[in-house]
């Protein structure tokens, strides 16, 4: 059978199944290869952060090593202002929680194709990347954007891995301030759980209820340990001693082996003190 000859029409869009838009990617104008990437408009119901809000994040994939963060956000921003930019090695919810951490204590990021999340400040720039004709190709580098390569950007990487000492110890000096203020704010927080959970004079705990929505924390280690301690108290105060013959019988093996360790411990001590008070000239 013969190829079709079928072509796309010219200025329109190229959308292939999953719902991506193809858009051509070309390193130069030169340049004679071309790279293809695919977007479409981030729809995850279970990630409701406004991180990536869904009208107005653009979803990439097949995003080349060449292209970094600014790389990406200067070339989307001829469709509308970008209001952040995110480079993933594979697609996953996003991380606002948790401290910021600098480029020193961030593990080495790893080389390859990557994924990537375009948010844009108005939804109108969605529709206008996705609508980009497929034969007119975004440049990565051009006169007044040069991006290195090769040999000069191994250069620039090996450069930009040094730091000044004093630049760094500000670095490290910030990072434990953050670190010891939610060290204090995690004591504080258990502080005042034990507080909730102390026992009054009849033995009641007072509850309180947490703000709506909250899940409810796993009691702490000394919260157990009360807890244990109570349920020991409880369970030798219902106890009935010596009511069995057995019991009877235990309780007094039980005696006579204390008598016979405190004897063996008598005779040690006397023969110590027998032993002290020789005559010893030399």
């Amino acid at each position: 059978m013969a190829p079709s000859k079928k072509k796309h029409a010219s200025g329109l869009s190229c959308i292939i199944p999953g719902g991506f838009t193809e858009l051509s990617l070309k390193f130069t104008s030169d340049s004679v290869a071309s790279h293809k990437l695919y977007v479409k408009e981030h729809k995850v119901r279970a990630e409701k952060t406004s991180h990536r809000p869904m009208d107005r994040t653009l979803f990439l994939l097949n995003v080349p090593p060449y292209c970094s963060e600014v790389v990406i956000k200067e070339l989307f921003s001829q469709f509308g202002c970008v209001q952040s930019v995110e480079l993933r090695d594979h697609p996953g919810s996003s991380q606002e929680s948790g401290p910021t951490l600098s480029r020193f204590f961030k593990p080495a990021e790893k080389q390859g194709f990557k994924v990537g999340y375009v948010v844009f400040q108005n939804s109108s720039s969605v529709s206008a990347a996705k609508s980009h004709p497929h034969d007119m190709p975004l440049l990565v580098c051009t006169e007044q954007r040069t991006v290195k390569t090769g040999v000069q950007k191994w250069i620039q990487q090996y450069m930009q891995s040094f730091s000044h000492p004093d630049r760094l110890q500000q670095k490290v000096d910030s990072f434990m301030e953050d670190y010891d203020k939610r060290k204090e704010e995690e004591a504080e927080r258990q502080r005042k759980e034990a507080k909730q959970q102390e026992q009054d004079e009849e033995g009641w705990v007072t509850v309180s209820r947490g703000p709506k929505g909250t899940k409810g924390r796993p009691h702490s280690e000394a919260a157990n340990k009360r807890t244990l301690a109570k349920e020991i108290r409880n369970r030798k105060r219902k106890e009935l001693m010596n009511f069995y013959t057995w019991q009877h019988k235990n309780t007094q093996k039980e005696q006579i082996a204390d008598l016979r360790k405190k004897f063996e411990d008598d005779k040690q001590r006397i023969a110590l003190l027998r032993a002290q008070r020789k005559f010893r000239p030399y």
